[in-house]
């Protein structure tokens, strides 16, 4: 009797997870959608544009601000035009129109807007800016203090690494960035890091160093498609795109255009939003960027506005 209770028990314990288990495999999971990041250069230029000027929707996941440059060089101290400083960061953005009251301002306007500086950039009064540290350790130390100063009197989320210039070799770039990057991140000062880089031979040797090493901790790849020549074919940057989601394989990838008269690449005029639908029809498209605001104001940003409304499609 005894035994006969036991099997009866466990021949009710196998229907049930046998029922269990069908039902859980024929459940199927609700597909969560990827986010859709928007990002924007801004303040450059010194043409007065403020956060208010730039269109925001306020149903993209998040639409990131990016400041344009914070950079370790000084100037007006030599008759040689700036100097690098070994990684002692100061601000050459607009700070009248985009100060620290008008980050907090933007952001309380805005849930979903973010606010980084980018480190570097191409020039400095007509000058290249290069990445030139005297060492690793000086100048991991160095940018740590002056970045960390510079994100809380601005009360910003993160970095974005853009210098296009070195004096130094892909190791040594790698290095100095990688433990810039994990420190900050470790030590909270910021909560997410850009890099932007090109294709041009020098510049990939450094980020693609960097990025072998350091990838973990890079959250996504402003990858410069407008530096490719003018013309570019939606053909032509479809394969662009794929080749560089390669060379940064596992990168959050966002695809870009500048609105510039200098920028190559594929134009929004010449078929940029319809790479964009390719790219998104085939769960590739993350986001998109813009170089940059300073320059869409003469078109009253209808190209941030179709940007933002092809994310949320």
């Amino acid at each position: 009797m005894k035994m006969s209770k036991i099997i009866l028990f466990n021949l009710v314990l196998t229907l049930l997870f046998i029922s269990f288990s069908t039902s859980q495999a024929r459940a199927s999971p609700a597909k969560s959608k990827p986010m859709m990041i928007f990002k924007e250069y801004l303040g450059a230029q010194f043409n007065g544009i403020t956060f208010s000027d730039v269109p925001i929707s306020p149903n993209v996941d998040e639409f990131h601000f990016i400041l344009s440059f914070a950079i370790d060089y000084k100037t007006g101290t030599s008759s040689r035009g700036p100097v690098p400083t070994n990684g002692d960061f100061k601000v050459y953005w607009d700070t009248e129109n985009l100060s620290p009251s008008h980050i907090s301002s933007i952001k309380s306007q805005h849930r979903n807007v973010k606010v980084a500086m980018s480190l570097g950039g191409d020039t400095l009064e007509d000058q290249f800016v290069f990445f030139s540290p005297e060492s690793i350790n000086s100048w991991v130390e160095n940018a740590v203090q002056s970045i960390t100063e510079i994100s809380k009197e601005f009360d910003l989320d993160g970095i974005d690494i853009d210098y296009e210039h070195f004096n130094a070799d892909p190791d040594t770039f790698a290095e100095c960035i990688g433990r810039l990057v994990f420190n900050l991140k470790q030590q909270k000062v910021v909560s997410y890091v850009s890099i932007a880089p090109f294709d041009e031979e020098s510049v990939q040797a450094h980020y693609m160093a960097l990025w072998k090493k350091y990838g973990d901790l890079i959250d996504y790849v402003n990858f410069q498609f407008y530096a490719y020549d003018k013309g570019t074919t939606v053909s032509q940057f479809l394969k662009f795109f794929d080749e560089q989601s390669s060379n940064y394989e596992g990168s959050n990838m966002l695809v870009s255009f500048g609105t510039d008269e200098k920028s190559g690449g594929l134009s929004p005029e010449n078929g940029f939003f319809e790479a964009c639908n390719k790219l998104k029809s085939q769960g590739k498209l993350q986001g998109i960027f813009i170089w940059s605001a300073d320059d869409s104001m003469k078109d009253e940003f209808q190209f941030e506005k179709k940007s933002q409304n092809l994310l949320l499609a």
